[in-house]
């Protein structure tokens, strides 16, 4: 047992992201990264595009469009028989892949047939995954690389309330690997897995990255790493703003804040694992791979502004009640309103008769407000978004943000968070001034 878990802990779990495998050329770039004598847990996403092809199939079979769905599904399958032509060099191996490929849309042409269910949507969508890995894996044996595909519903599974089932995953992660001692890279499934009934289910979108940190918890792995088309953190979100720069280090509790309040590289729950079992990650770019890009541990080197985020889709809820003033209680019930709705809470500033509290999910919005009414006078104000600021923001500093309000004196700010975390400082503003806002910080803070 012991030799068994030396061969495991210290694995790397090596993530590549949609457009990593968004080509048949890319897929080919992964093995110069790949095949060395390292043993390593490789964790492959969906090719670009083809969850979002998924979705409209599925969206389609819910609306009743049998035979949209179909040709939808033809489009694709037609796509991806292109894909393993120019993808392997063999015509053996290109036969195997076309096999593959229609095994594939077969299943999903099944569900034309029948009356279509939200679990099915679940199996429709894993096809991505299981596909862009079982191509993956093919290719590697035409290349004469020993590998394994282990099916991440082997092991990977939520529980009912939908969370990761981190012991359930840890025990039957390490007894699949037992059966598999003497190869190097085992090739896996992200984003796909199964719930507390045994049904195919997932971990939301962006979830792969949420897959290689569960792995790597469970694995004891020395380092994590997402392979993405960026070289890391920048210190702004370059679709916006011109010459940002990578952040070469940053704390779990940094990359958390980044990644929640709209960095796009990293999906915010994927930092968490990573950071109980304290385990680096690291970002990487697949177009640079020699490139060190980001590297994310508990420690944290203190400078007063390291990067700038912003999240979209926010709305805001303000509540007025004469009734706070002078009341306990009155949050609490408030609190109460968004827990029965399964609606998480982004900023809050309170006064003496009056609350505001911004979310991100507007799905249950009205019946969120009607019930808030109860307490007082709602208002709602959506097409917002929140700027987060990450740097040193201990409470025990002084002048630590003058430079923020500067920037942004010619903004409107509708809310300020200041005090809640040691690492940063969001503010409100509405989404139409989001760019100059991003411009102005990068110009007053690093340039």
């Amino acid at each position: 047992m012991q030799v068994f878990f030396n061969l495991i802990t210290g694995m790397k779990v090596m993530k590549f992201g949609g457009t990593s495998v968004g080509n048949p050329d890319r897929i080919k770039a992964l093995i110069p990264l790949i095949d060395d004598d390292e043993r390593k847990i490789v964790v492959l996403s969906a090719m670009s595009g083809t969850t979002n092809s998924l979705v409209e199939i599925t969206d389609l079979l819910y609306a009743g469009n049998i035979n949209e769905a179909s040709l939808k599904n033809d489009e694709l399958r037609s796509k991806y028989h292109q894909v393993v032509e120019e993808l392997f060099a063999t015509d053996t191996f290109r036969k195997e892949g076309h096999e593959l490929i229609d095994s594939h849309f077969e299943y999903i042409r099944n569900f034309t047939l029948r009356v279509f269910t939200k679990l099915q949507e679940k199996a429709i969508l894993a096809q991505g995954e299981l596909i862009s890995t079982s191509l993956f894996h093919l290719l590697l044996q035409e290349r004469n690389i020993k590998s394994i595909l282990l099916p991440a519903l082997c092991f990977m599974r939520i529980d009912k309330d939908g969370e990761p089932d981190s012991f359930y995953i840890k025990e039957n992660i390490k007894r699949e690997l037992k059966n598999h001692t003497s190869e190097n890279i085992i090739i896996t499934q992200g984003f796909i897995c199964r719930n507390a009934y045994g049904e195919i289910d997932n971990l939301k979108r962006g979830g792969s990255d949420f897959t290689a940190s569960l792995i790597g918890a469970a694995v004891k792995a020395s380092e994590i790493q997402i392979w993405t088309d960026i070289n890391g953190f920048h210190n702004n979100d370059p679709r916006f703003v011109e010459n940002t720069k990578v952040i070469r280090e940053l704390s779990f509790d940094e990359a958390a804040e980044l990644a929640y309040f709209g960095a796009k590289i990293l999906h915010p729950s994927s930092v968490n694992p990573a950071r109980e079992s304290n385990i680096p990650v690291r970002l990487k770019n697949t177009m640079e791979p020699e490139d060190a890009g980001t590297l994310i541990t508990s420690g944290s080197i203190l400078q007063d502004y390291k990067a700038v985020a912003a999240k979209d889709g926010i709305s805001v809820l303000r509540i007025r009640s004469d009734r706070m003033l002078m009341a306990y209680g009155f949050l609490r019930k408030v609190f109460e309103i968004f827990e029965a709705y399964r609606t998480p809470i982004d900023m809050i500033t309170t006064s003496e008769v009056a609350v505001s509290i911004t979310i991100d999910n507007s799905q249950f919005i009205n019946q969120i407000a009607k019930d808030l009414k109860e307490l007082g006078t709602v208002e709602i104000e959506e097409n917002q978004t929140i700027v987060c600021v990450v740097g040193d923001f201990r409470t025990e500093r002084t002048g630590s943000a003058p430079e923020i309000f500067e920037a942004l004196n010619t903004i409107p700010l509708k809310m300020i968070s200041y005090g809640g975390s040691p690492n940063s400082l969001s503010l409100l503003i509405d989404t139409t001034n989001k760019i100059e806002a991003l411009r102005l910080l990068s110009k007053h803070l690093f340039n």
